[in-house]
């Protein structure tokens, strides 16, 4: 039997792509990533309980999508215009 042996190499190139604040802009963007095959996670952020009773009924859902870093660019370019998505900073964009 042999092993494979692997040093220092990273294969978990995920990063935090956008936040989404609509239930209506989380379908779409599903949809166009999964219709341009990028692979991606959803995470629902789940919100205190002061802010839920306190905040307003707006930013209800709170979903942040994470995605492989090969595939920014291209999501960058399709998720333009959608409203409720809000993209995040780059280590680039610093």
């Amino acid at each position: 039997m042999s092993s494979i042996i692997l040093d220092e190499q990273e294969f978990n190139r995920e990063v935090s792509f956008c936040r989404v604040y609509s239930q209506d802009s989380k379908d779409k963007l599903e949809k166009l990533f999964l219709k341009n095959r990028i692979s991606y996670f959803i995470e629902w952020q789940e919100r205190s309980f002061l802010a839920r009773l306190f905040g307003n009924d707006k930013q209800k859902n709170i979903f942040t999508i994470r995605i492989n870093e090969a595939d920014v660019e291209k999501a960058t370019e399709l998720v333009r215009g959608i409203d409720s998505v809000r993209l995040r900073k780059t280590k680039d964009e610093s």
